[in-house]
């Protein structure tokens, strides 16, 4: 007897990003912690994917983790108007099978505006960054992606954790609050050694 194949459905959620809609799938996209972020369409070469969604003249930058897409979208554009199509364009287009990611980015020196960032944690080299990682892994990044985004560590020093907002989280204008309430109240609790959470520049 045939196996059916199950159908991908993809359906919408806004997120605190007036720019970005995250589409969301019913199975995952990439593996289970991989993240990559394409903030222009020279980047997203290892993304057919991708390549596709700028070819819609509003879609500004596209984020893909897990089971789902975080799109932006320029000002040319309302959601009302375009997020159906968007919808039902991603989910057509992984039921016929194509790829959704070539290839994933990688880490390199001299890094220029074609290049796509790997979206990694910075490598902990103490105990206390081990924990920080480990605190973020486990009660922020599962809040912030169902936002459609993403939280990196980047650096610990002399009490300030500094963390990478992206996806949907990056430029939103209630990033300060999930920075400051959020990721700050919690890694204070965990660690009173820490004295403040700051986002890096990107």
């Amino acid at each position: 007897m045939e196996t059916r194949k199950i159908p991908t459905v993809i359906y919408a959620e806004s997120t605190p990003n007036p720019h970005a809609m995250k589409f969301v799938a019913n199975r995952l996209l990439v593996e289970d912690g991989a993240t990559v972020e394409y903030i222009n369409r020279a980047q997203a070469k290892g993304s057919p994917l991708a390549m596709e969604l700028f070819n819609f003249p509003f879609v500004s930058q596209v984020f893909i983790s897990g089971n789902f897409i975080s799109v932006f979208k320029n000002d040319m554009a309302n959601w009302n108007d375009v997020a159906l199509e968007l919808r039902e364009f991603i989910r057509d287009y992984i039921n016929e099978g194509k790829e959704i990611i070539a290839f994933f980015p990688e880490q390199k020196e001299g890094q220029n505006e074609e290049d796509a960032t790997p979206m990694l944690h910075t490598e902990p080299t103490t105990e206390a960054e081990s924990r920080i990682v480990e605190l973020l892994e486990e009660y922020i990044r599962p809040a912030v992606e169902t936002d459609g985004g993403a939280v990196y560590f980047k650096s610990y020093k002399e009490g300030i954790v500094t963390v990478s907002l992206r996806g949907a989280c990056s430029g939103c204008p209630s990033s300060t609050f999930t920075l400051k309430a959020g990721i700050e109240g919690l890694l204070k609790r965990m660690m009173p050694e820490i004295q403040e959470v700051v986002a890096e520049s990107v």
